[in-house]
């Protein structure tokens, strides 16, 4: 093909230019040739050019181009093309504006396609110094039960889900290894190369120093785990006051920012009619589309854990596949019994307990919200009669749309509370259940039997787990088996980080107290991390929470003392008010300003909410409950007392 001979032609030219795009792509684990990237990135870039292209031409063919003026003396005497210059045809600007916007097209592709690999390599750093820490105590984990390096990293690599990014690092030591013929410090070697983790880089070299050196391993993952825990604490001061100042700047854009703008707008509506459309663009474009944009870079920005996904696997045991299986008679209906059992378990048990139902996966939740929040909006829209006046229909319906939203955002956002409020009491409680196992564990009891002993302690909420635990046990799952079980029901990344060091520990050693102790030290780091993040986050909602008050204060006093005056000035005649002034006032759409101004308030109200849990609890759902609060008050305010 074309492309190929193309991509030949430049590498052979100038090889040098794309040793970094190799490298990026290597780092990012893409998985394809520098020479295949290159073709892609040509045809893509082809491609969105003739697209950006045709859009120019299109928008060059309806371009209308307005007579001006020179406000300064044209020395030069240049001319200025006119639309309707005999040399200027709309053909000719189609080619023109085709050619401008594919170039333009064709170098932004290529450019972001060149970037793209560093982009993705970037991603992976990030995430491999999020969960570096995570690995570093397990590993030491599993040396401490004397277990090999290799054998550790083949460990790691196994548990993709749970540690993300450092595992799939590992495979490639794993890979090199079984496969390649490298030796582990080779193996190991060429991993700190590829890495795109300066910090997991540094790890990795100083990890071959002590080997060569015939060192200490334990000694040393021991110190990493401390200076790793150091790290995460600084790291995350860093990252809140950098959310300090970018809550300060949210504030500022798009709480003042749009209220000024509003005001704005009003005193612009008492001489013309544009102010109508501005305030209506500012409304129901620049809040929602900053916000959103907003919302996106916080995200980007936010230290947060992976999502955790495990998968199970069914295994069908063959022991005694030789031994024939009698077939009795008159048993059919014993197992259609048990069939039709099973069948009606989880009907069962959600009539016993539906609010568990619905509190274990929130999402569960719009299953009953939307449909019902849909009946009721379409109920209300056929029920209102159609007003001659449109305004009049449009403060009727937008009430009833509000708390249609209502009925999806409280549910939600009141069960996934219930949630998190849960999740944050078995992970508080994990450090001391931890510790306590560890000193159980020391005067010689299994991990089991101390199980067994702490169900008769009083831990705060975890100790029901612990008790389902124990329960499952005397059932006859082994304590590995019980304590993914309550992983799976849990389903939190600290939760199964901590699962995973414990079993792996516990199958290797019965003896795993110090490992108690690393699971009890990281959960404690973790959740100082959380508690030091609320605190100093807190102040923040709050703040939120007051700038979304003064903002739907402002608006109120400009609809009861501004827009109230004139609507009365209306209505009863010229009185104070006279001449052209009063003319120009009464033409002014009261109504309209007064329902965009409530429906500015209304879209505040959500965006805030959201951005109000983002930022305090790390977490957009967390906003919901922010969000149906400051909707529920704006409701109220807008239609009780105004």
């Amino acid at each position: 093909m074309i492309t190929d001979r193309y991509v030949n032609w430049r590498l052979e030219k100038n090889p040098d230019k794309y040793l970094s795009i190799r490298a990026d792509l290597t780092s990012a684990r893409m998985g394809i040739t520098t020479h295949r990237y290159l073709c892609y990135s040509v045809l893509v870039s082809l491609v969105m050019g003739l697209l950006m292209g045709l859009f120019g031409y299109l928008a060059s063919s309806l371009l209308f181009i307005p007579e001006v003026s020179l406000q300064i003396y044209n020395v030069y005497n240049v001319q200025i093309p006119l639309s309707d210059s005999p040399g200027l045809t709309k053909t000719g600007l189609g080619i023109a504006g085709f050619l401008l916007f594919f170039l333009t097209g064709l170098f932004l592709s290529y450019t972001i396609a060149m970037k793209f690999p560093k982009i993705q390599k970037n991603a992976r750093a990030t995430k491999i110094n999020l969960t570096l820490h995570n690995v570093v105590s397990y590993m030491y984990a599993m040396r401490r039960g004397n277990a090999q390096l290799l054998d550790i990293f083949r460990s790691i690599s196994e548990n993709a889900d749970i540690y993300g990014e450092v595992a799939l690092e590992f495979r490639q030591v794993v890979r090199d290894a079984d496969y390649f013929g490298y030796d582990l410090i080779s193996a190991v070697r060429n991993l700190s190369i590829t890495t795109p983790s300066t910090k997991f880089k540094d790890f990795l070299e100083d990890l071959l120093s002590v080997i060569n050196s015939g060192g200490n391993i334990s000694s040393y993952l021991e110190s990493r785990v401390r200076l790793y825990h150091d790290e995460a604490r600084f790291e995350q001061k860093q990252f809140l006051s950098f959310l300090q100042l970018v809550a300060e700047g949210y504030v500022t854009l798009f709480v003042a920012g749009p209220l000024f703008l509003i005001i704005i707008m009003v005193v612009m509506g008492l001489v013309g009619k544009s102010a109508v459309i501005q305030l209506t663009a500012i409304t129901y474009a620049l809040l929602p589309i900053g916000a959103l944009i907003f919302i996106l870079f916080v995200d980007l920005i936010s230290l947060k854990d992976e999502k955790v996904e495990r998968y199970y696997r069914i295994i069908e045991l063959k022991e005694f596949s030789g031994v024939s299986v009698v077939k009795r008679e008159g048993e059919e209906d014993y197992f259609r019994q048990l069939q039709k059992y099973d069948r009606t378990r989880n009907i069962i048990d959600f009539l016993k307990n539906p609010l568990e139902w619905f509190t274990t996966d929130p999402n569960r939740s719009f299953l009953v919200s939307v449909p019902l929040a849909l009946i009721y909006a379409l109920s209300i829209y056929l029920l209102t009669p159609q007003y001659p006046d449109p305004e009049l229909t449009y403060s009727i319906i937008d009430d009833h749309l509000i708390i249609a939203i209502l009925i999806i955002l409280v549910p939600y956002g009141v069960l996934n509370e219930l949630w998190r409020k849960k999740v944050r009491g078995i992970e508080s409680g994990m450090p001391d259940f931890l510790d306590r196992l560890a000193g159980i564990n020391r005067v010689g009891m299994t991990l089991a039997g101390a199980i067994g002993v702490l169900v008769r302690a009083n831990l705060g909420i975890i100790s029901y787990e612990i008790r389902r635990i124990k329960r499952d046990m005397d059932w006859g799952a082994s304590i590995q088996d019980a304590l993914v079980r309550f992983e799976k029901r849990i389903h939190t990344a600290t939760i199964a980080r901590t699962v995973t060091l414990i079993t792996k520990a516990s199958e290797m050693s019965g003896d795993i107290g110090e490992v108690l102790n690393i699971a009890s030290s990281d959960a404690r780091m973790n959740e100082t991390l959380k508690r030091e993040r609320t605190g100093e986050m807190f102040i923040y909602t709050m703040i939120i929470y007051l700038a979304f008050f003064v903002f739907v204060f402002v608006v109120a006093v400009l609809d009861a003392n501004f827009l109230s005056v004139l609507e009365t000035l209306n209505t009863g005649g010229t009185g104070g008010l006279g001449g052209a002034s009063f003319t120009q006032a009464s033409a002014m759409p009261i109504d309209t300003f007064r329902r965009l101004l409530y429906h500015t308030c209304i879209i505040q109200a959500f965006f805030s909410g959201l951005i109000a849990g983002q930022m305090g609890e790390g977490s957009i759902k967390a906003g919901v409950k922010h969000a149906a609060i400051m909707l529920i008050i704006g409701l109220i305010i807008f239609n009780i007392f105004i």
